[in-house]
């Protein structure tokens, strides 16, 4: 800065001054604010160079930015001195203020620090406050808000040299270049300011491009997933209500997405499948289960819930994925109906048979046991307070054969030579008689035609509810509950007199017989034992027809 005589200053130079402080404001980068802050100390304030050492996110400070001398520019600027070494230098010089001023005589010591630095020839001082080519000035820049060096956080050094007048400055010099490096950490600090402002929007709007892409994504994997999808809420009031639903989960229900939006699962779910469907909704687990068409009927499907939570709300809602399993399903039940049933009538096989037989039977017999008795053996009465005893065969609690109470509904048989009217479960074991002669006079295709026809007989004389089964050959079993003995002696009868029936087979009619062997099926036996009983009762009906009686053909 050109001066007179101090402390008068040309309002030129005011003016000049002015104009840079606000020239560093409005800067458009970070690069642009440093550039303007050493140019200004060259325009504005009359120093030959100036250099602006900036600190680092790693506390050393680099040559950020020079002006004045293009050859000492390309030399230093980007060079970067440790920051040990700086606050050795801003510690040891006199201390004009804010600023530190290292004179000559002791800048031999800086000679060996790793501090970016340039040297200038010219003569020596003539005269007390001449400039030496070995003087060093320093403004220090501190975070902005805080005055004084004592304290804030170093933001940056402006490095001067040589004042154009070649004197040291005076006392407004000083104040000028203190002030302009106050005015210039503001600017620096607000530049890296809008930098770091301008990155995070750049980061912003890369974001928001990201979730923008990545909610096109999802929506038309939802879309147009080739299985069904559906977005449900959880928790509250509207538990599992459908907010929106893909068109292949539309098709596979045959119902339109805005009425899809008037149900929640447990709506359509069967009701057999209520409680699967609530704890997989829980556990946001999966699940096969049945959901209703608009047509009334029902499909398989398979069910897997994605809880899709929140970081601080928790979870927001179910991403609920449906795969149409009905073939598969179907697929499964044909097996499983192969595997307990034969194949050549339909009726249930010889092990699902004796599984039907096995769930009604317990290990324990109570078939006329006392109520004394059960005291005894089980420790505690059989019978309340007030002396009416339990009803064992009834739906009364029972006493288990653990000594607790259960809820199963023992199953008795009627005692021998006794018709009382009590009624139980008949096993009726019945072997035709005459197929073999069927099948070796007319072949195999005739006898299987005999044995369709006689299980679709059987299946037609019986109750709803009764069990017809094929055990093998031409032997068959039926399971009748609740019948008593006249009754179980009835249905036999009726049976034999379906079958005996002439039965065509391969263009001709042919006719069998049928011997029928009548258990009867009690808790403490097994199903081998029961169908034993009726079996050698068979071999006994059998063995007292005459033989003429028994043939067929």
């Amino acid at each position: 800065m050109e001066t007179e005589s101090e402390p008068y200053v040309r309002l030129a130079s005011l003016r000049q001054l002015h104009q840079v402080m606000a020239d560093m404001n409005t800067a458009r980068s970070l690069a642009d604010t440093l550039q303007t802050v050493a140019d200004g100390v060259i325009s504005a304030l009359g120093y030959e160079m100036a250099c602006v050492n900036l600190v680092r996110p790693d506390g050393d400070l680099v040559v950020a930015a020079f002006s004045g001398n293009s050859a000492a520019e390309a030399l230093i600027t980007g060079r970067v001195g440790s920051r040990d070494s700086w606050e050795r230098r801003l510690a040891m010089g006199e201390k004009w203020g804010d600023l530190v001023f290292i004179p000559h005589t002791e800048g031999w010591i800086l000679d060996d620090d790793d501090v970016p630095q340039w040297y200038t020839d010219g003569p020596a001082p003539r005269f007390e406050d001449e400039w030496h080519p070995s003087d060093r000035l320093f403004a220090p820049m501190y975070t902005p808000g805080i005055s004084g060096s004592s304290c804030g956080e170093l933001l940056g050094v402006i490095s001067v040299d040589r004042p154009r007048n070649g004197r040291h400055p005076g006392a407004w010099g000083r104040e000028a270049l203190q002030m302009y490096a106050f005015q210039a950490a503001i600017a620096i600090s607000n530049a890296r300011l809008r930098a770091n402002m301008q990155r995070a929007l750049v980061r912003l709007e890369r974001d928001q491009q990201a979730l923008r892409a990545s909610e096109e994504s999802f929506r038309q994997a939802f879309e147009y997933a080739p299985s069904g999808m559906a977005i449900a809420e959880m928790g509250g009031d509207q538990h599992g209500r459908i907010l929106r639903s893909n068109d292949a989960l539309c098709r596979l229900l045959g119902r339109p997405a805005a009425a899809m939006r008037r149900y929640s699962f447990s709506d359509l779910v069967h009701p057999e499948d209520i409680g699967t469907l609530l704890r997989t909704s829980a556990e946001g687990g999966r699940a096969e289960l049945r959901l209703g068409r608009r047509d009334g009927t029902y499909v398989w499907v398979s069910l897997r819930n994605s809880v899709v939570a929140d970081a601080t709300d928790g979870p927001r809602f179910l991403l609920t994925h449906v795969e149409d399993i009905e073939e598969r399903k179907r697929r499964e039940l044909q097996l499983a109906h192969r595997a307990s049933h034969d194949s050549l009538t339909g009726l249930p096989n010889s092990a699902e048979l004796r599984s039907r037989l096995s769930s009604r039977l317990c290990r324990r017999a109570d078939s006329g046991v006392g109520l004394e008795s059960l005291d005894a053996a089980y420790g505690h009465p059989a019978h309340d307070a007030n002396g009416h005893g339990f009803d064992f065969a009834g739906t009364s609690p029972s006493v288990s054969y653990d000594g607790g109470y259960d809820h199963h509904v023992h199953t008795v048989a009627p005692e021998e030579g006794r018709d009382d009217g009590a009624k139980g479960l008949a096993v009726l074991f019945c072997d035709l008689d005459g197929f073999k002669s069927i099948n070796d006079r007319f072949g195999h295709n005739a006898g299987d035609a005999v044995l369709i026809e006689v299980a679709r007989r059987l299946g037609r004389a019986v109750r709803d509810g009764d069990t017809v089964a094929r055990l093998g050959g031409d032997e068959f079993v039926i399971l009748a509950d609740g019948l008593g003995k006249a009754d179980a002696q009835d249905l036999a009868v009726r049976l034999r007199n379906e079958i005996i029936q002439p039965i065509r087979a391969e263009g001709r009619a042919v006719r069998v017989g049928a011997s029928f062997g009548i258990g009867w099926a009690h808790c403490g036996m097994t199903a081998d034992e029961v169908l034993k009983s009726a079996d050698e009762r068979m071999y006994v009906e059998k063995r007292s027809r005459p033989k003429a009686h028994r043939r067929a053909g």
